[in-house]
């Protein structure tokens, strides 16, 4: 892929792409963002993280002026949130979970219309759609209607729409969320040559290795509030690096032994939703040999056991108390 023209702004300016202080948003009785902080500095990936409800989505939505704030302040791109909403409206691209293409016209058309949309003369406007076109490997299917495009290609088309202006920001909300391993791996790949180019890009995310896998910090909120933020590293670290994880032949007994397994070492289990693993904090070799012999004393039939460090998921368990899949 070749180089993207860089972000519009000066890049000499303020060091944050994104600094929000206290941002808090109500519907009703409901604090959906309740005082949430938050530093992005420019050409970062940054990943929000959380549980349904969390309030991931309306922190993106408000941060990209699309939901007024009710406290608190932000800048992006060094503009302030409610004094100039139109500079940072201008200075930020926003992918939403779903395409906001036009089915019926091809890709090239597409990319065609919002160029022009954006003010692009026609000349300009079908320059800068075949350029995306090869950016984004899609120059061979240009001429297909998008409905005829599978998953992946839409995708791409749809990160490629946010760009006909190379943004400051762009915020992703889910962006694979539906794709297939092989389309996945391209769009990160794509949101890596994003963030080198210069683009800030904040995403949600309900694949916890894909947090893992692009962005440099996470943060972790869990009922509008902030509970954690570093590197994957730095929040593994933090959860405890003796972390027993346990295989049984027998699926049938994985309550019990999970059970047997919180009891005896004081923390929460957390269970892999594919399989027969269960996963545990244990303060001490000698505590998870304890746990070990204590489930074979029961009659588990234990196929696999290990000690290491928290995955991202386990690390996500640990927070919020919930082994389901952070979604937005």
């Amino acid at each position: 892929m070749r180089d993207l023209p860089p972000p519009r702004l000066d890049q000499a300016g303020p060091s944050l792409a994104i600094a929000a202080r206290g941002l808090a948003k109500s519907f009703g009785t409901l604090r959906a963002v309740d005082g949430i902080d938050l530093e992005v500095p420019r050409g970062e990936i940054f990943a929000v993280l959380g549980p349904n409800g969390a309030g991931k989505t309306t922190l993106m939505r408000m941060l990209a002026t699309l939901l007024p704030p009710d406290g608190g302040t932000a800048t992006v791109m060094g503009h302030d949130l409610m004094c100039a909403p139109q500079a940072v409206r201008g200075a930020i691209a926003m992918t939403g979970q779903f395409a906001s293409l036009d089915e019926d016209l091809t890709g090239r058309e597409n990319l065609i219309l919002l160029a022009r949309l954006w003010g692009f003369s026609r000349r300009g406007a079908r320059a800068r759609a075949e350029a995306l076109l090869a950016d984004f490997g899609l120059s061979g299917a240009a001429r297909r209607q998008v409905k005829d495009y599978s998953g992946g290609m839409r995708r791409r088309l749809d990160i490629a729409a946010s760009l006909i202006v190379t943004p400051g920001v762009l915020f992703l909300d889910e962006p694979t969320t539906g794709l297939d391993p092989t389309a996945r791996q391209r769009v990160w790949r794509l949101i890596r040559r994003l963030a080198g180019s210069g683009v800030t890009v904040l995403l949600t995310t309900q694949y916890l290795e894909e947090a893992d896998q692009l962005a440099r910090r996470i943060a972790v909120i869990d009922h509008g509030r902030k509970i954690a933020e570093g590197t994957s590293r730095e929040l593994k670290a933090a959860t405890g690096s003796g972390f027993l994880h346990v295989a049984l032949h027998d699926p049938g007994g994985l309550d019990a032994a999970a059970a047997l397994l919180s009891e005896r070492l004081g923390h929460p289990v957390s269970r892999n939703a594919e399989d027969t693993r269960l996963a545990v904090m244990a303060g001490s070799a000698a505590e998870a040999n304890a746990a070990l012999a204590a489930l074979i004393e029961a009659g588990h039939d234990v196929a696999d056991f290990s000690m290491g460090t928290p995955s991202l998921e386990e690390v996500f368990f640990a927070l919020t108390g919930r082994m389901e899949e952070a979604t937005p």
